[in-house]
């Protein structure tokens, strides 16, 4: 029953691929971010082709799985045969410089470019489309829950970035990253109180941009 529960919910969760296939798309990339809420730290996109028909146990949206489940199934995903996948990081300073919508879009076109062979289609989580993309596409609210190419995108996206603040906290242990990743947690606003904001804080977002 529970092996039946979950393909049940996986086959829900590639119906848009499924609709796409059928109308002559081969390759559907989802792409999704990481990092748009917290204070400190890049922004880090995920686009993902997976291989077609294929049902991955286990995916699902982020946010859902706990730290464990996400480490198992990105190390799932990047050995599948048949992925292609690349990531997008766009750095904290980018972020103060263009905004944080532009960043995120600018991180998912990055991503993009990083695949090995173009995709033919795009499933995108959110409300708006990627500037500045020719290729066809949707965005699709709440994608990472209905769509799996979006929830791989989006494991890829938290995981990568996951490790990049475990490694900002090795430089700067006193803010947490490795609790918080740069969310703006208790603990986090209070080390900004008493230390300031480091090189990877975002000085654009409150109660940075009142600081400076």
């Amino acid at each position: 029953m529970v092996f039946q529960s979950e393909y049940n919910r996986l086959e829900r969760m590639t119906q848009y691929e499924c609709a796409l296939y059928k109308k002559g798309y081969a390759r559907l990339a989802g792409i999704d971010e990481a990092g748009r809420g917290p204070l400190a730290g890049p922004v880090v996109a995920a686009a993902c082709v997976l291989p077609k028909h294929t049902l991955i146990c286990g995916v699902d949206d982020s946010k859902k799985l706990t730290a464990a489940e996400r480490s198992a199934i990105f190390s799932a995903l990047i050995n599948l045969d048949g992925i292609d996948y690349a990531i997008g990081i766009v750095s904290s300073e980018t972020i103060d410089q263009i905004n944080i919508l532009q960043a995120t879009f600018e991180a998912m076109r990055i991503a993009l470019s990083g695949l090995k062979t173009s995709a033919d289609y795009l499933l995108v989580d959110g409300n708006q489309f990627i500037p500045k993309v020719l290729t066809p596409g949707k965005a699709i609210i709440k994608g990472d829950v209905s769509s799996q190419s979006i929830a791989a995108a989006s494991i890829l996206a938290k995981k990568t970035r996951d490790d990049l603040m475990q490694d900002y906290h090795k430089q700067w242990p006193e803010y947490g990253f490795s609790q918080h990743k740069g969310y703006p947690t208790k603990k986090h606003i209070e080390a900004l109180k008493h230390f300031g904001p480091c090189p990877i804080h975002r000085l654009s977002f409150a109660p940075l941009k009142v600081q400076t």
